[in-house]
């Protein structure tokens, strides 16, 4: 099977949730046995950097092209945006080059299925439909628009609050509309699935994940009293939930656990918190290796307070045999049992008591870490993924 994979960023290399959520699919399908080529938006946020990406990646694929599009926001385009009542989010990745970087794609080739990731690039599906036979396939990561709807409601500035709840309204408009432009739409939850059938989506709809390769750690390299947050700090969620933790959490886990000490990683963290000096903090910034960062910690915190899909760092985390506490929303997606193999805490009263506990009990956090490992081995098998989605695409070829 030929497939045609179009990425709303660079999915390699894998270094945030929406990298590792899309390079799974990649090489699952490359596992599979089919021919991939990918197409990917680059921005000023995420260059591709072709010329640095190895030989053994770039071998597997039959191509792989990057198209710059400048995503940078503009006062005049987001107003004419608001006047006509479009979403801006979508109009930033309106390209003329790479609509002409697909089109000269499909003229030269013809493939199976053209693989959509996210539906920011949902603009693009006319020029498939014009110059392909394709199935169209939609893999939402989230439901966005319920993203930046939490994102205004927790903001308490009036007129940005505002203005954010009116581009989750015209985000919301276009992409429950615009589902049914696709043969057929992969959610990574069954959350997500739901929400889209409940709400106009007559396409074939499924939930399917992503693959993890299992994490082997060294328990004794790891620092005792040690949490840590790993996320891109570019997204709002991650800033949203790190300044609830520090303001509302951490104090209290500070004064009453003095020996405990956090980490917070992750690219683009804001200049306030790189430049402040927080009592029992580190701030650690990107990280050269993810999992090494990830191994010699203890307890992952996720305090998410918003936002649609799954986390995909706290797969990898729990894929590691780490104890993970984070928040119903955080957890979503996941088929956790709270107590068992993830922590749930939603109020920060919550979530120091949980901190606390694991902090005082090693044997309760092995036990909830190796019983997370355990869960993911289990459910994000990537080949038994990877074979689930494969099915889902030969029934939308059937049709």
């Amino acid at each position: 099977m030929k497939v045609l994979q179009l990425c709303n960023k660079p999915p390699y290399p894998p270094v945030d949730g929406g990298t590792l959520a899309m390079n799974s699919i990649t090489q699952g399908l490359l596992q599979a046995g089919c021919e991939v080529r990918v197409l990917t938006v680059e921005t000023d946020k995420h260059p591709a950097h072709t010329d640095r990406l190895p030989a053994d990646y770039l071998g597997r694929l039959s191509g792989f092209d990057a198209v710059y599009v400048d995503l940078r926001v503009k006062p005049l385009d987001a107003v004419a945006a608001m006047m006509s009542g479009q979403s801006y989010h979508v109009n930033r990745y309106r390209s003329e080059h790479f609509a002409q970087k697909l089109k000269e794609i499909l003229q030269a080739e013809s493939f199976d299925v053209v693989h959509v990731e996210s539906i920011f690039l949902t603009p693009y599906v006319p020029i498939v439909r014009k110059y392909s036979k394709a199935a169209l396939i939609l893999r939402a990561h989230n439901v966005e628009h319920l993203i930046w709807q939490r994102v205004a409601h927790s903001t308490r500035h009036g007129l940005k609050r505002w203005y954010l709840k009116h581009l989750s309204l015209t985000l919301r408009a276009y992409e429950l509309e615009h589902l049914n432009d696709y043969d057929g739409v992969v959610c990574i939850t069954r959350n997500d699935a739901e929400y889209f059938g409940a709400n106009g989506c007559r396409r074939p709809i499924t939930n399917i994940p992503f693959g993890v390769e299992p994490c082997k750690v060294d328990d004794a390299a790891v620092e005792p009293n040690s949490l840590f947050h790993i996320g891109a700090m570019d997204w709002l969620p991650n800033q949203e939930s790190i300044a609830w933790l520090l303001h509302d959490v951490w104090p209290v886990v500070h004064r009453e656990v003095p020996q405990a000490h956090l980490y917070l990683a992750g690219r683009k963290m804001p200049e306030r918190w790189m430049n402040a000096n927080i009592e029992g903090v580190t701030i650690v910034g990107e990280v050269d290796d993810a999992g090494q960062f990830i191994a010699g910690k203890q307890i992952n915190i996720v305090p998410l307070l918003s936002g649609s899909g799954i986390r995909v760092k706290i797969i990898e985390a729990m894929s590691a045999g780490k104890v993970v506490i984070t928040t119903t929303v955080g957890a979503q997606g996941i088929d956790y049992t709270d107590g068992k193999n993830l922590l749930i805490a939603d109020t920060p009263e919550e979530f120091a008591r949980q901190i606390k506990r694991c902090l005082a009990d090693n044997a309760f956090c092995n036990s909830v870490g190796e019983a997370a490992a355990q869960l993911i081995a289990e459910q994000y098998n990537g080949q038994k993924l990877a074979d689930e989605l494969l099915k889902f695409y030969n029934k939308r070829l059937e049709k």
